[in-house]
């Protein structure tokens, strides 16, 4: 039989643990997780930012095997975003992707200027080449339109992400698309966002927050990208740019 003061101190570690997995605001709607995390992340800048470029390092693993490593040093992205998108894993606005390996030499570039797309893949690369098709990248962003009365929101089980303790919300949009994004209880970064591919399942794990001043923006300086639970690229961005202007023609590939 327990005494007095060891029934406490159990009644007061199991309080404890069922605090941490069932956390506050568990009455949260998805439409609130949502709207929440836009907030939390910048508001209207981050909703509908112009412009977005990001510069910084990348380490690629081919088909997620360990003894197929290779760093990419000079890895970039230049981002034109759409006014509006109803569909969450098709091209939209205009992208482009940098990768060039330490010797200078090529490793891939991809690009789509509105209405074309561009690819160039140096010998290394040739397990890159599903990169260019762009349902395979194409997903995040979806979630800045979420709140539009066309989409479904649909509230799934909690979960974790690296320890954080995390609401999940499923985004459908108006074509059917689906996507999962894990959000953060505390703070509500946006830490995970999870699809299908025509690689496979795909996930990304957003870690490392920092913040844009002007606009106000906050934006994750590593991502992880999974295929069906393989790890395949592993980024680190040290450089990044909200609204800075972007010509054109940097999205068609010469």
């Amino acid at each position: 039989m327990l005494h007095l003061k060891q029934f406490i101190k159990l009644a007061g570690a199991l309080a404890l643990c069922a605090a941490t997995v069932f956390p506050q605001a568990v009455d949260l709607s998805a439409l609130a997780i949502v709207e929440r995390a836009t907030q939390e992340a910048g508001g209207e800048n981050w909703a509908r930012p112009k412009t977005l470029q990001l510069k910084g390092q990348a380490t690629f693993y081919a088909q997620g095997h360990a003894d197929k490593k290779l760093v990419v040093n000079n890895y970039r992205m230049w981002r034109i975003f759409p006014v509006e998108n109803q569909a969450a894993h098709t091209a939209n606005g205009k992208v482009r992707f940098d990768a060039f390996m330490p010797d200078g030499k090529l490793f891939f570039q991809i690009a789509f200027d509105g209405q074309k797309s561009y690819a160039q893949f140096g010998p290394a690369a040739e397990g890159e080449r599903e990169a260019a098709k762009w349902e395979n990248a194409f997903g995040f962003g979806i979630l800045r339109f979420a709140r539009d009365p066309a989409f479904t929101l649909i509230r799934l089980a909690d979960d974790q992400i690296e320890g954080h303790l995390c609401y999940f919300v499923r985004v459908v949009d108006p074509k059917q698309n689906v996507t999962d994004f894990g959000i953060d209880q505390k703070d509500f970064a946006i830490r995970s966002v999870a699809f299908k591919t025509p690689r496979g399942f795909h996930q990304r794990i957003y870690s490392n927050f920092k913040w844009h001043k002007n606009p106000r923006f906050r934006q994750p300086t590593r991502v992880r990208l999974y295929y069906d639970g393989a790890k395949w690229t592993d980024i680190n961005w040290r450089e990044f740019h909200v609204n800075a202007p972007i010509a054109d023609d940097v999205f068609v590939l010469r």
